[in-house]
């Protein structure tokens, strides 16, 4: 793994006895922030890892009976989820939901993640707090069985507040040629497979913090009894990661294609694996949302469609199966301790179709 002490703009112009500290950079800060992510990464590894902590460039052998392999590749964040952790001064769980948004791109063409690597951003270096970040990255690698190959801090000052900071990652995975899921598999007849979410994820955080603590004013400290805890702990659940659990799916059925729904909700991204001519229906009667996306809704006086086009609305992925498998794929996602549940169906489309994923019914208590 690498790690690269922080970096900032040159500073040009200054007299004698000017220096990078003095100018807003702590090499000895980043340095220790180092030490403090070295016994982290060592626990999210793979036996493909070649060299340690410290050098420039990650290094990672390609090992197995591939024939023909293609590397899969996804870059994301994760938004402004971050303020919230940034106001209660958590910061160990922002880094789950950072793997899970990469990883978890990764693994709807059937990518198997290998390795990943961060970006981190900071206005000033408090190796502790860096080292809660990364904390929380390594442990999402671990979840992915994926190693976190390297990474960067970059310290910013001038440009960021001394206590802002902001987070990304790349993620690469492989997956056989022959075995890329995608939209030219999906069929007419195929059965749509919901896997449930762990609450808001990490989209959507915008309107959330707007409805809830800007328009109502809520307390991230107080308790909400809807939860059953605090908004801050109910805004802070990690984002599920799905990939494991969605390679045991294509190890033991015919899985069409998986949609990860993240920006743009459930409609938008399932639409993107679906070919032309074909339509999926989905029934809203089939689940309830959580109560957190019901009390943004009636807090906010959101609309439906905002409210869907927005949030994952308790669906985090779906997988599109070859419907003699669909029993057999909800009872390994059940024996995997994901909740799951028959979502719809693929159909030919009409003429009167205009849209490539439409929902019907109602949510039942919401």
């Amino acid at each position: 793994m690498t790690e690269q002490t922080p970096t900032g703009a040159g500073v040009d112009g200054l007299g004698a006895g000017a220096s990078y500290a003095a100018a807003g950079v702590d090499i000895e800060a980043g340095d220790r922030a180092v030490e403090l992510y070295a016994p982290l990464a060592k626990k999210a590894t793979r036996p493909e890892v070649q060299g340690g902590l410290g050098g420039f460039a990650g290094l990672f052998a390609l090992k197995g009976d591939y024939t023909e392999p293609l590397l899969a590749s996804s870059t994301d964040g994760v938004g402004t989820k971050i303020a919230v952790a940034q106001a209660l001064d958590k910061h160990d769980t922002v880094g789950l939901d950072l793997v899970a948004m990469v990883v978890d791109d990764l693994v709807v063409c059937g990518a198997e993640p290998l390795f990943l690597q961060d970006y981190i951003a900071v206005g000033k270096v408090v190796p502790e707090r860096m080292a809660q970040i990364v904390s929380g990255i390594a442990e999402g690698c671990v979840k992915a069985g994926c190693a976190l190959l390297g990474g960067e801090t970059a310290e910013h000052p001038g440009l960021m507040g001394p206590d802002d900071y902001d987070i990304s990652a790349t993620g690469i995975g492989v997956v056989e040629a022959e075995a890329v899921l995608g939209p030219d598999r999906v069929r007419p007849g195929d059965v749509v497979i919901a896997m449930g979410s762990s609450g808001l994820h990490s989209n959507g955080y915008s309107l959330a913090r707007h409805v809830l603590l800007e328009i109502d004013r809520m307390s991230l400290t107080g308790h909400v009894e809807e939860f059953g805890r605090t908004l801050g702990e109910e805004l802070l659940e990690p984002t599920r990661i799905y990939a494991k659990d969605c390679l045991a799916l294509v190890a033991e059925t015919d899985v069409r294609t998986f949609a990860h729904v993240t920006g743009g909700g459930l409609a938008g991204n399932l639409a993107r694996v679906l070919p032309g001519g074909l339509v999926a229906e989905l029934d809203r009667g089939t689940w309830s949302p959580a109560p957190v996306f019901k009390l943004i809704a009636q807090r906010g006086r959101v609309e439906r469609a905002e409210m869907e086009k927005t949030f994952n609305m308790g669906v985090g992925m779906v997988a599109v199966v070859a419907p003699e498998d669909a029993e057999r794929a909800l009872a390994v996602l059940t024996a995997r301790h994901i909740e799951c549940w028959t979502l719809g169906n693929v159909k030919k489309a009409k003429e009167t179709d205009s849209d490539r994923v439409v929902l019907v019914g109602e949510h039942p208590r919401f």
